[in-house]
């Protein structure tokens, strides 16, 4: 810092400047978070303490936190968690970041599902969410809809791990099952037929990933972002493994990238098993979700 003891509210506008001309997006917003994470209080209380002088013992923190974000590190992995849906999640780099649309797709399942399973009055579904990542989508719907049965996979043991931490941190535990293994295998393995099935599989082009923010291509798990030659890869598997289970699900939902819903879509027409098929689009109007649904699932 160029002050000898300088206020926290300088400390932020040097650092805000700092990461700017260091190429940094929405760089004011990053030095925010930062300064709450570092000094452990709301942005309410950071304005609150605005003309305090900055801690000096935790200059080489500020630091070194700051020297990250400039290197492009998220920082969401900088403070070690991120919010979704309104609900807080740890993150670090064994996990994909949740992102805003992705609210979309959850948004969409409990809709259709609460009013069929509310209407039919059967017993409540089951739902696996595969490649659950961080968990977001398998403990958002676990929160909002506690008789559920979720269950929530993923081949990677550290973003298991990391799962089960944001099932204890939003307090549903006890409602999630954690299953290790590729796409459907851990279903199929125990003869279990989920009534729902959402995923938010890797989507971007093997060719595109150099391309992308350094924040991603450096920083992310690139098992989590890498869909194959076309990105279309692990669709394809989850579409055609749905006939290892006994029943298919009745109802399907899958994230996509870019110019691919139609595609997918059309994956799920194939099959013949989910005659409605919805295409859901972001806020930025991009074709973001794709919803399968079957017979008796068609006016909802």
């Amino acid at each position: 810092m160029s002050a000898n003891n300088p206020s926290i509210r300088e400390a932020f506008l040097e650092a805000s400047s700092f990461l700017e001309h260091q190429g940094v997006a929405e760089a004011n917003h990053c030095a925010e978070l930062l300064l709450c994470h570092l000094l452990d209080c709301s942005r309410s209380e950071l304005f609150l303490r605005w003309q305090d002088p900055f801690p000096s013992a935790l200059k080489g923190r500020w630091g070194e936190l700051l020297r990250r974000k400039a290197q492009g590190e998220p920082v969401q992995y900088l403070i070690g968690e991120t919010e979704f849906y309104g609900l807080p999640f740890a993150v670090g780099p064994a996990v994909l970041i949740p992102r805003p649309e992705t609210e979309l797709l959850v948004e969409r399942i409990l809709q259709i599902g609460r009013l069929f399973w509310a209407r039919d009055g059967n017993n409540p579904p089951v739902l696996a969410d595969i490649g659950t990542g961080s968990g977001a989508i398998a403990v958002t719907i676990a929160v909002h809809c506690p008789h559920w049965l979720v269950y929530a996979s993923d081949l990677s043991d550290p973003a298991l791990e990391m799962a089960r931490h944001n099932a204890v941190k939003n307090r549903v535990e006890g409602r999630i099952r954690f299953l290790s293994g590729d796409l459907v295998e851990p279903y199929a393995a125990r003869g279990l037929n989920p009534d729902i099935l959402v995923s938010n599989p890797p989507y971007i082009p093997t060719g595109d990933l150099p391309g992308l923010q350094r924040e991603v291509k450096d920083f992310e798990p690139r098992s989590a972002l890498d869909g194959g030659d076309d990105g279309l890869f692990f669709y394809r598997r989850l579409v055609k493994e749905t006939r290892r289970l006994e029943k298919r699900p009745r109802l399907i939902g899958f994230e996509v990238g870019l110019g691919q819903a139609e595609v997918v879509a059309g994956l799920l027409r194939e099959e013949g098993a989910w005659p409605g098929i919805e295409i859901v689009r972001d806020l930025a109007g991009i074709q973001r979700h794709v919803i399968g649904l079957a017979d008796d699932l068609l006016d909802c």
